[in-house]
């Protein structure tokens, strides 16, 4: 089924006002919040440029476009798409996630997603807790992000995985979710941590920032390698490897933390756009793995867990994905120095 498009044009006698509030007097079929939701996702434009800010003024005389999407079926289908299967009993499944994969349906992604691929592998055994179109979904791993992740088969399950992500480890437990990060620059220091709140993007909804009055957030990195660049180009490293470890776990954390201390991941375009240009720097064989990576730089590496139901300490590593690898084998043949291991 195809979207359909409804345009909307204020009269000039009308007030303006909020995009959100002046189309839901206009397209009276669909609620407020399901056309916040659209406006959100960037299927609507004023004027012939796209807003994402519902509160956004329109003005009298405006012409409002709206692109919705056919209706989404309520559960998830069954699809053949092969997972990466590390583990699995009656209670959990553990799978290492490939770069392009969307973790569950959504705005744009209503089909070929990990929970589609879930639902064709396990049936009807997933856990409902997380609603039908997220079954068993504990935690998620962004779209362009590779690397391990455990779902629940079962409710008690997925109470007892829950109960561990929300801690972090922070009880004393076994869990701990570690990540291998490519970033621009090098932090001058050996390791360091993050704790800087985060919070949605006043403005950009599909983002988020570091923010006052945002959740805590804490990440904790270590330097493992750092790389130069071109010969003779600077003395300072253009890029180097972290190892991130997680204590909360926040949407896009560690990308906009690490944006935040001013050393963002290559190939993120979403938090770190100013610094594309960079990739001159590097030698033409890391220019190009960089060039077809086409997503971030970030590989979800170890993932430790209490089984939930036996209590076993449950330990799993990921190695880099192929195009990772290249993009590492490329940086490394121009290490600049090596951080402490």
């Amino acid at each position: 089924m195809k979207s359909t498009q409804k345009t909307v044009r204020v009269a000039d006698d009308e007030p303006g006002g909020r995009l959100d509030r002046v189309l839901a007097a206009h397209v009276t079929e669909l609620s407020r919040t399901r056309l916040k939701a659209l406006i959100e996702a960037g299927a609507v434009a004023v004027d012939g440029r796209t807003i994402r800010d519902p509160g956004h003024r329109v003005n009298s005389g405006a012409a409002i476009v709206v692109d919705v999407p056919p209706a989404a079926p309520a559960k998830p289908a069954a699809e053949p798409i092969p997972l990466n299967v590390v583990f699995e009993d009656a209670d959990i499944i553990v799978i290492d996630k490939p770069k392009g994969l969307v973790v569950h349906p959504a705005a744009g992604h209503w089909t070929g997603t990990l929970v589609n691929a879930l639902v064709a592998h396990c049936g009807d055994s997933l856990s409902g807790i997380g609603g039908e179109r997220r079954p068993g979904i504990v935690h998620r791993l962004d779209k362009d992000t590779s690397g391990l992740m455990v779902v629940a088969k079962n409710d008690r399950a997925h109470k007892a995985l829950a109960a561990q992500f929300a801690g972090h480890g922070r009880d004393g437990g076994p869990f701990e979710r570690g990540y291998l990060a490519f970033v621009w620059g090098a932090p001058e220091r050996t390791r360091g941590s993050i704790d800087r709140a985060i919070a949605r993007h006043r403005t950009a909804r599909d983002r988020m920032a570091v923010r006052e009055d945002g959740r805590e957030a804490v990440t904790h990195w270590e330097v493992l390698e750092r790389y130069g660049g071109l010969p003779g180009t600077r003395k300072k490293p253009v890029a180097s490897l972290l190892a991130c470890r997680l204590e909360t776990g926040r949407t896009h954390q560690i990308r906009v933390h690490l944006a935040a201390i001013g050393h963002p991941l290559l190939g993120d375009n979403v938090y770190g756009p100013g610094f594309r240009t960079k990739a001159a720097l590097l030698p033409g064989p890391a220019q190009e793995a960089l060039r077809t990576l086409g997503g971030q730089a970030l590989h979800a590496r170890i993932l430790t867990i209490e089984h939930p139901l036996t209590g076993k300490i449950l330990r799993f590593r990921s190695e880099l994905p192929a195009d990772l690898a290249r993009l590492h084998a490329m940086l490394a043949a121009v290490s600049a120095d090596s951080g402490d291991k």
